[in-house]
């Protein structure tokens, strides 16, 4: 092999190592994991090609004192892999839940469309939350 046969193997090589570990640590490597709670929105199948199931968790709580102390809600959207969990969740909208997730660098279509992905349920207890909308009858 010549010199410049050598140098080609030599950055094809360095190449693809280097291609690999981007692709991990874009998309295989856990950059975080934790435990989020609130009440689930939603969860749902869905997708074009990859169907996914997605869903949205709300976090209530109240705002920093430089806002006045004004309660805030929080979307945490998130993705499950796992139809046992999914299936799960379903029965569970409108729940308090404590939702157990991972959170990767980068999305994979048939993994989902968020980067935080449910791995598991720790808690579902009811809402304590009073949802009740008044009705008003219209005027005549």
């Amino acid at each position: 092999m010549t010199t410049k046969g050598k140098i080609i193997t030599w950055v094809a090589a360095t190449v693809a190592v280097a291609l690999a570990v981007f692709i991990y640590f874009k998309f295989y490597f856990v950059f975080g994991e934790g435990v989020k709670a609130g009440e689930l929105n939603q969860i749902m199948y869905k997708g074009w090609v990859w169907k996914t199931y997605e869903g949205r968790l709300i976090q209530t709580g109240f705002n920093s004192a430089n806002s006045g102390g004004t309660i805030q809600s929080n979307e945490f959207n998130f993705s499950v892999v796992d139809k046992q969990v999914a299936d799960s969740l379903m029965r569970c909208s409108g729940k308090m839940v404590e939702l157990h997730y991972k959170e990767y660098n980068g999305r994979l279509p048939w993994r989902g469309m968020q980067k935080h992905i449910v791995d598991g349920i720790i808690s579902v207890s009811k809402s304590n939350m009073d949802s009740t909308v008044p009705y008003i009858t219209p005027a005549q």
